[in-house]
């Protein structure tokens, strides 16, 4: 083992867990130590110090700006990947959430959102790009597109305020069933960049989305690119030692849970389902 490189690894550990330490007692905006006072009161190098918090603002806990300092950075947003046993709907994401239109046009579904929608390159649908805003700070940058003669008379006033799939159902008789998600992490372009107030390539969550109706029909497909320093997804599993014939042995891996950590009898029920974005 190389003693030297473990060495410098624990030095930033040491570091990095002193500093998560001092954040506990302080709020989002709040200045740390500079680095000096810091690499004195550790009896570490800058470079080392410099690494350690180099993680955390990568992470989104610090927030370093150029001859002011480093500050504590805002809260996550949180959401809970739970459901409560009623079709799309789950636990409210924190904040207070809005919408701003970037563009609501009818057009050509194309090649891929018409496999996407089960539809026609040539049939119409409408797209629709909107911010969404957290306590009025942008947070995620999202592209809908639903078929246009299931929303003849979608107005922006629809997708600025409210709930999108109640005003599905109300106003235009769509009942949504279904809807599978993936969620995979990304960088933002310069575009998104600019539009959510980050560095270019910072670092973000790509989610894609299609939705269906209680008659199969695909009716939303959704990709949106959410700020990956301030929002964050927990999910919750049921660890269940029951060994009746309703239960069943997993025979695959749960997501983040490396295969062989859980005894081969228990079963593991991840309530991880739905739709993510629950205050639409």
């Amino acid at each position: 083992m190389n003693g030297g490189g473990s060495g410098a690894v624990l030095k930033r550990e040491r570091v990095r867990d002193h500093i998560l330490e001092l954040m506990e007692s302080l709020s989002p905006g709040d200045a740390i130590p500079s680095e000096r006072s810091l690499c004195a009161a550790l009896h570490v190098s800058r470079p080392t110090l410099r690494a350690a918090v180099d993680e955390l603002v990568a992470a989104g806990l610090l927030v370093r700006e150029h001859g002011r300092g480093m500050f504590v950075a805002p809260e996550k947003i949180t959401q809970e990947l739970v459901s409560d046993h009623q079709a799309m709907v789950l636990p409210r994401a924190s904040g207070v959430w809005t919408s701003r239109l970037l563009e609501f046009i009818t057009l050509a579904a194309g090649a891929r959102v018409g496999r996407k929608l089960r539809l026609s390159p040539a049939a119409d649908i409408v797209y629709v790009a909107r911010l969404r805003l957290v306590d009025g700070a942008p947070m995620a940058i999202e592209h809908l597109h639903i078929p246009a003669d299931l929303v003849p008379a979608l107005s922006a006033q629809e997708l600025e305020a409210g709930d999108l799939y109640e005003h599905l159902h109300e106003q235009h008789g769509v009942e949504v069933s279904e809807a599978v998600q993936t969620i995979e992490p990304t960088v933002v372009s310069q575009a998104e960049a600019k539009i959510l107030d980050v560095p270019h390539l910072s670092p973000a969550l790509l989610f894609e989305r299609l939705t269906t109706d209680v008659e199969g029909r695909a009716v939303e497909y959704v990709h949106s690119i959410y700020r990956g320093d301030r929002y964050r997804i927990v999910t919750r599993l049921t660890l269940d030692r029951s060994t009746g014939p309703e239960r069943s042995t997993p025979t695959g891996s749960i997501p983040g849970i490396p295969p062989g950590v859980l005894p081969q009898r228990e079963s593991v029920v991840l309530t991880a389902q739905g739709d993510v974005h629950a205050d639409r």
